[in-house]
């Protein structure tokens, strides 16, 4: 079962995510990523899209031209679980360089 993060577990997760921030209006975090044009952009989207479906869990993501936002949130608990950090470091395992950290 998936529980909410929350505490010093909370803390520590977000600590360990470069890049990530919290959602203001919701317990959710999300993070930018750049690319050099539409195609790279839409490259990275396919592999988001690979990992969700191997999780079975799929983010809020936002496209615009360049640049993929994406937004973590897990339905079930309303808000962060460990499922969303697991996820976030997943992306950023190939995610361009310079939005690794």
């Amino acid at each position: 079962m998936v529980e909410r993060l929350v505490g010093a577990a909370r803390k520590a997760a977000l600590h360990e995510l470069h890049g990530w921030v919290q959602v203001d209006d919701r317990d959710a975090i999300r993070k930018s990523y750049h690319f050099g044009s539409f195609s790279e952009a839409w490259g990275f989207l396919s592999r988001v899209a690979l990992l969700a479906e191997k999780l079975d869990h799929h983010p809020e993501i936002l496209n615009i031209y360049d640049r993929v936002e994406l937004f973590l949130s897990t339905d079930e608990v309303e808000g962060l679980s460990e499922l969303d950090i697991r996820f976030a470091h997943a992306v950023d395992e190939f995610a361009p360089a310079r939005d690794r950290g």
